[in-house]
């Protein structure tokens, strides 16, 4: 069977979350899974990360955290070199199933040019090269439309009621 894309998008909470269930049934089923976040930074501590670890699945967080958080700069080589640690995933046929999380919020930045050091082409091309039974899950919102119809799923997560517009800020073990 050849190798699945998955896109899980959109405003509501659980991308990420999705991507992680994933990952333990892939490894439960014998798949090797290597899981790239492309926000996320290894400055921070994150319980998937303290999860994996534990059980041996290959995870790093490859970002410098929120946009607004650092400069544009930082956050261009941190975007350069998570990509460039991509293409080496997604062009080893070792892996059964490689998530690129948050690569769609990544792919979506305004505020700063990216197309130089996170070129959507290319990523449409890895897509499209990688090894024939790979599968491969892209998360984050703003899905760009080339990514959608490359996708053999797309799932939106709509928020419907979320606590954080009471003003209750992110929990341990629920967000982070």
């Amino acid at each position: 069977m050849r190798g699945m894309t998955l896109v899980y998008t959109g405003d509501g909470k659980g991308k990420t979350t999705a991507s992680l269930g994933l990952a333990i049934r892939a490894v439960g089923r014998g798949k090797k899974v290597c899981m790239l976040q492309f926000i996320k930074s290894p400055s921070r501590t994150y319980g998937e990360k303290l999860l994996f670890d534990k059980i041996g699945i290959e995870m790093q967080q490859c970002g410098v955290g929120f946009t607004w958080t650092k400069t544009p700069e930082e956050h261009r080589v941190a975007l350069q070199n998570a990509w460039s640690l991509a293409k080496e995933k997604l062009n080893n046929s070792e892996y059964d199933v490689v998530i690129l999380d948050e690569i769609n919020n990544a792919l979506s930045i305004e505020k700063f040019p990216i197309d130089d050091v996170l070129p959507l082409q290319e990523v449409i091309e890895a897509l499209r090269n990688r090894p024939v039974n790979m599968h491969v899950i892209l998360t984050g919102r703003n899905a760009k439309q080339e990514i959608i119809e490359l996708a053999d799923l797309v799932t939106e997560m709509q928020p419907v009621k979320h606590y954080y517009d009471e003003g209750i800020p992110a929990i341990k073990g629920i967000e982070f």
